[in-house]
């Protein structure tokens, strides 16, 4: 991804900054269950009272109810077997897959647009404001793969960039990608919005099986899926 992974992360429980016309919040709490960090939280508000924010209970009401068939493989099982009788009980996404691309209110307007987000304006050296990177949910499937759902900050001079992304990897079997980036320059009234899945299986992936963990490095090898660019107008 862009540069900002090379900044340290903020170690701070909660903490509010104001940049030009909108308040940003991160939150953060411990572990649930092995899996959710259920207070972890981005939030940002603007003076004209538009919001948006990324929480891990909002992101796991996407999960599907249903199992995603291309993935039932033996570690599926074995994740179900060391989970509560309650899950077992349910029909469930043991992969945790999630489409979510965020929590905004009314107050946003969305339209669709093929105006991409500048990411050659984006490498260009500028000073960070603040940056954080807060884990929402984590899984590792039964020492099989992980399932991360995530979200970091970047804020500049210029503007600020969010990516939510959510990361799957079954090994042996496939590798997801769902990036959903948030981009607003202090000169627009509008943010821009960029949706991009990427998929593949690991079959395809064996050149690059050093990267495997590094969904910065290994969004360069898959393919794309779906793209969807929005304006969010506010």
């Amino acid at each position: 991804m862009e540069s900002e992974g090379a900044v340290p992360i903020l170690a701070v429980p909660s903490e509010t900054i104001s940049f030009n016309e909108w308040n940003i919040t991160v939150e953060r709490s411990n572990i649930l269950k092995s899996l959710v960090f259920h207070k972890n939280k981005l939030m940002l508000e603007n003076k004209y009272g538009a919001k948006m924010q990324f929480g891990p209970m909002d992101a796991l009401k996407f999960v599907d109810n249903g199992k995603d068939e291309a993935l039932e493989v033996a570690c599926a099982q074995k994740w179900c077997d060391t989970r509560s009788e309650l899950m077992k009980c349910k029909r469930f996404d043991w992969t945790f897959t999630s489409p979510y691309q965020g929590t905004l209110n009314e107050e946003f307007r969305a339209e669709p647009t093929d105006i991409p987000i500048n990411k050659d304006k984006l490498l260009q050296r500028e000073d960070i404001l603040f940056f954080d990177d807060i884990t929402l949910y984590e899984d590792e499937l039964h020492d099989q793969g992980i399932s991360k759902m995530s979200v970091r900050i970047r804020v500049m001079a210029s503007g600020f960039l969010i990516l939510l992304r959510h990361f799957l990897r079954v090994d042996d079997v496939l590798i997801r990608l769902h990036d959903t980036r948030f981009y607003w320059e202090i000169e627009n009234d509008y943010i821009l919005k960029e949706f991009v899945h990427r998929e593949a299986p690991c079959s395809l992936l064996q050149d690059v099986i050093s990267i495997w963990t590094n969904p910065d490095e290994l969004q360069n090898y898959l393919p794309v899926a779906v793209r969807e660019l929005h304006k969010l107008y506010f």
